[in-house]
This record gives C-alpha cells, sequence and structure tokens, in this order.
C-alpha cells in the first residue's frame, strides 16, 4: 500500500510519469553554514543559514569545476559532486531563545545517514541532464502568504507521525506536533530555455510545464530534481516548550515563522555523462529502501558517504539555546 502511494505520489508531479525515471539516493550533511553563493555570491556570512550536502568543493562562489575539484561527496552516486541546501529549520522558545533544528535521515532506507537530504532526479521519457555551471533555485524566502508560494508547484510540509506518513502535506507549517519530524519537499521546475545556465533571479531559465508540455519559451525538458530534508523535531514535542497560546514555534534560519519563504537552491556537479546516462536508463530506484537500482551509476554506502564533511567557513556558534538567529535575522 506505501509503495503504491509513494508511487502515486511521483507520478503526480508536474512533468513527471512513472514511464520514466525515479532515480532517488541518500545525501548526508555536509555542513551547516552562512554562504550561498547564488544570492549571496563570494561573501563569507550570507544573510542567513543553511544546511549543504553534496560534493565538499562547495565555497562561497562556485565559480570552480565541481567534479575536478571535490574529493569527496555526501551523496551515495559516487559520481555526484552536486550541492544540494536549503535554509535550517529553528524551535523558538517561549523565551525568546532559539534552537537549531537538526536533520536526520530519512526512515524509508536512510536512517543510516547523518541527516541531510534524501535526493530524487525524476523524469517522463527523454530528458536532457544539465550543463557544467548549471545552477537554479525555487521559492522565495520574502513569502509569507499563501498566495504568494501558489506560484510555485509542491512547496510543502508533511507532519510525520510515523516513517512512512504520506499525504495531509500543506504549504504552511504544520500546526500539530509531529512524532517522527516534519518532512519539507522542494521540487525544482522541469523545462529549461536551452540556452542559459544561470539567470539574474536564478529561476526565470528554467519553468514549470503547462498541460504536461514545456513552454515554448522553454523548450528543452529537464530532470525534476526533488529533495526531500526531514526535520528532527522530536526534542521539542513536549507541549510545555511550546508557546502558551499553541502557536507553532518553529521558525526558518531567515525570520519565517509561517513556512510560506520555504525555497531552496541547486547547482550541478555530476561527473561526466552520469546523469544522463542514469536518465536514459530510465533507473527507477527503490522507494522504501536503501536500493538505488541503477546499475550504470558507481555507488558507495551510507557510512562512507558520512565520512565526507566540510569545516564551517563562517564561524557561527550553532549549539545550544542562542539569543538570536544566526547572523542576527529577526523574525518576520
Amino acid at each position: 500500500m506505501l509503495w503504491r502511494l509513494l508511487l502515486a505520489a511521483t507520478a503526480a508531479l508536474p512533468g513527471v510519469n512513472a514511464a520514466g525515471a525515479t532515480l532517488r539516493f541518500s545525501c548526508s550533511q555536509l555542513v551547516v553554514e552562512r554562504l550561498d553563493p547564488l544570492v549571496n555570491p563570494g561573501m563569507v556570512g550570507s544573510p542567513h543559514l543553511h544546511q549543504i550536502v553534496g560534493g565538499n568543493s562547495f565555497n562561497a562562489s562556485m565559480t570552480h569545476d565541481i567534479p575536478t575539484t571535490s574529493t569527496c561527496t555526501t551523496c551515495t552516486p559516487l559520481e555526484d559532486f552536486s550541492n544540494y541546501w536549503t535554509a535550517n529549520l529553528f524551535f523558538k522558545a517561549r523565551n525568546g531563545t532559539f534552537k537549531r533544528v537538526k536533520t536526520r535521515g530519512n526512515p524509508l532506507g536512510y536512517d543510516a545517514s547523518n541527516g541531510g537530504q534524501t535526493v530524487y532526479y525524476l523524469s517522463s521519457g527523454k530528458v536532457t541532464a544539465f550543463k557544467p555551471g548549471f545552477r537554479m533555485t525555487v521559492g522565495d524566502p520574502t513569502f509569507r502568504t499563501a498566495s504568494q508560494i501558489s506560484k510555485y508547484k509542491m512547496l510543502d510540509y508533511t507532519c510525520l507521525q510515523t516513517g512512512s506518513t504520506r499525504g495531509g502535506a500543506t504549504t504552511n507549517f504544520p500546526k500539530g506536533q509531529c512524532k517522527v519530524g516534519i518532512m519539507v519537499s522542494v521540487r525544482f521546475p522541469t523545462c529549461w530555455d536551452g540556452n542559459n545556465l544561470d539567470s539574474p533571479d536564478h529561476q526565470s531559465h528554467t519553468a514549470y510545464p503547462s498541460g504536461g508540455k514545456c513552454p515554448t519559451t522553454h523548450p528543452v525538458s529537464i530532470p525534476q530534481v526533488f529533495y526531500e530534508t526531514i526535520w528532527d523535531t522530536t526534542p521539542f514535542n513536549d507541549k510545555n516548550l511550546w508557546p502558551e497560546d499553541g502557536s507553532q514555534p518553529f521558525v526558518w534560519s531567515f525570520g519565517d515563522q509561517t513556512g510560506y519563504g520555504n525555497h531552496a537552491d541547486y547547482v550541478f556537479g555530476w561527473k561526466g555523462d552520469a546523469l544522463q546516462r542514469a536518465m536514459d536508463a530510465n533507473c527507477n530506484s527503490d522507494l522504501l529502501n536503501n536500493k538505488i537500482n541503477c546499475a550504470t551509476l558507481k555507488t558507495q554506502t551510507i557510512p562512507d558517504a558520512n565520512k565526507c564533511a566540510q569545516q564551517q567557513m563562517a564561524k557561527d556558534n550553532l549549539e545550544g539555546w542562542l539569543p538570536q538567529l544566526p547572523g542576527g535575522v529577526m523574525v518576520t
């Protein structure tokens, strides 16, 4: 039953169905850090905190050749040195202090991971893999309303009562306590203009399909990049820690306590034609277990992926109760 639910969920993605690839794998935590090479290139100490997975050449500019510069990756495909990142979640206590929420491995196959994300590459039919230098973002950290986030397809939250909970997703933070954690899902567009590896807003070179087809302005079908990040909110499930009025206590590192500012960044870094091979082979990974089912790719174990790590460049104290969000971000 769960298998069918998961298949239905991926089939429902815009421009994606079960006829193509469903490549799924674990990416362990690389670093938690105030760097954002897309929005704030060159700045060591970006405005808000991120959690990052992927290749260990991640830096403030990302102008280098990623596959040849990286010496390891936190993802199980050994040829994937891409970087995937999101903002970090915090718990806000009654006294106004903050504590960082950590990520955890996905209970569906990736419990051995030291956190990070589950990453998918999905397709329907023939797709063109990303080119070296390609990058994009999705979502908008300034959004605070449901009408604003409706601009994007499928940026949502699932309150996990068990590790296999699916359904009941919302575009804002869950209102109640989640026994296993909060799963945040982010799905990027599947159409590309065919020319630009980036754009000034890091989004307009990509688009979502309409009626199952890419628009004429963005005619090239690309794989859908899809993140699932599971935030371990279980240390905060004591209702006595929550606000006295019962309102939800979580806030993103950029100050959003609604959840509508959900966003993510992606920089392509696969080696050679590895991703194209996987898409052409229509690799279909196990949705419940740690089985990538993609013979064309070289892989490593999750314990080996956990060994790849990077030290903070922007030094922040992230442990214990903090008087303010890193970078002095205000809650808005």
